[in-house]
């Protein structure tokens, strides 16, 4: 029986309520194949600091080191919550950037997929919408403003400051140029590179790289397009993307751009890819102000399974099924309260309530 280590970090808010589900749909998918999935769990992000004093205890850390691939839920407090947290502690600082950082995930994956039976959940109208939206956001992810140095203090004037660099070399982009390429070959072989190169030099040698690396890649249609006007055309053409490749912090703010277009970043997965571990998680926040009311639909983190039975495992026609069958339950007119209003034409149903229907639509295939 072939048998795979997976870490399992349920994060904080309404993580342990969605994870739930993600781990329902995983022992079903292993029953179904007949494959072990050892699930470890593991203590990571703010719950982390308060139970064991770091964000990423090294326990995390060794469970991590050890396993195939990595679940993760989503992760944080509310303002208020975190002042509690040391700043370098507090869970973006001082545990999802270490766990880019120590697994060398520079590759994200964010598929932002809306089709045209579910394009009620949009706030776009459905003549912008057409047929549906399907494209995929490839950022970098441990490269950029993010990761570059940083520097506080007071200076001559006795004025409070920060310095923070933004750092890339060609070979941090021609690695993501390379995965955004390989992926536009798979689709419809056109890239849109997103950029700002009017102003920032950063940008500059990003284009230089990439346009380095489409001699590689003839078939593919390479699209150049500043990061300003691609926010708007977001809302006003999404149809007109399919892959899009970007620096850190574009990908940061457009795809929780792409998760606005869908009406929710709850149905936003992703993926982050390193060279020899990867990671999944959903795109949107720990929503501290639902946690506990199983109102958070699951669809971000069951469909972060699927990516990861896809791109880690090889499970590619499982990870299809996974797809349809939460499309399938959507289909059917059911919803939770988080991704729609009162008085909305669904059948409202709770958190547990939608991967079990997940789960019965999936057996079924």
């Amino acid at each position: 029986m072939t048998s795979y280590k997976i870490a399992i970090l349920d994060g904080d808010g309404i993580g342990p309520e969605i994870m739930a589900e993600a781990i329902k749909i995983l022992s079903l998918v292993a029953e179904r194949n007949d494959i072990n999935f050892e699930l470890m769990p593991a203590p990571f992000g703010a719950t982390a600091y308060f139970s064991h004093g770091h964000s990423f205890p090294e326990e995390t850390k060794a469970i991590c080191d050890e396993a195939d691939a990595i679940l993760k839920g989503p992760i944080g407090l509310s303002h208020e919550e975190s002042k509690k947290i040391p700043v370098d502690m507090q869970p973006e600082r001082g545990a999802l950037l270490p766990l880019r950082r120590r697994y060398n995930t520079f590759a994200n994956f964010r598929p932002v997929f809306l089709p045209k039976g579910l394009a009620h959940f949009s706030p776009l109208k459905p003549e912008i919408i057409g047929e549906g939206i399907d494209f995929i956001i490839i950022r970098e992810l441990v490269g950029g403003l993010y990761f570059g140095k940083k520097e506080t203090g007071i200076n001559e004037d006795g004025k409070r400051f920060v310095n923070e660099t933004l750092e890339y070399d060609e070979d941090q982009i021609k690695r993501i140029a390379k995965v955004a390429f390989n992926t536009a070959q798979k689709r419809k072989k056109v890239l849109h590179n997103i950029h700002k190169s009017n102003v920032l030099k950063s940008s500059v040698l990003w284009n230089e790289v990439i346009g380095e690396v489409a001699e590689d890649y003839p078939d593919v249609e390479v699209k150049h397009i500043l990061v300003d006007a691609a926010a708007t055309y977001l809302c006003l053409n999404p149809g007109q993307f399919d892959v899009m490749v970007m620096e850190n912090m574009f990908g940061d703010i457009l795809s929780d751009q792409g998760g606005g277009i869908l009406g929710s970043l709850g149905l936003m997965p992703s993926a982050c890819i390193g060279p020899k571990k990867a990671y999944y998680e959903p795109s949107h926040g720990s929503a501290p102000d639902i946690a506990g009311q199983s109102i958070a639909n699951p669809y971000s983190m069951i469909g972060s399974v699927a990516m990861m039975l896809e791109m880690s495992f090889d499970m590619e026609d499982e990870a299809k099924k996974v797809w349809y069958a939460m499309q399938s339950v959507f289909a059917q007119g059911y919803s939770t309260p988080d991704l729609s209003k009162p008085g909305a034409d669904v059948n409202m149903i709770s958190t547990d309530g939608f991967g079990d229907l997940v789960a019965t639509e999936l057996a079924k295939q």
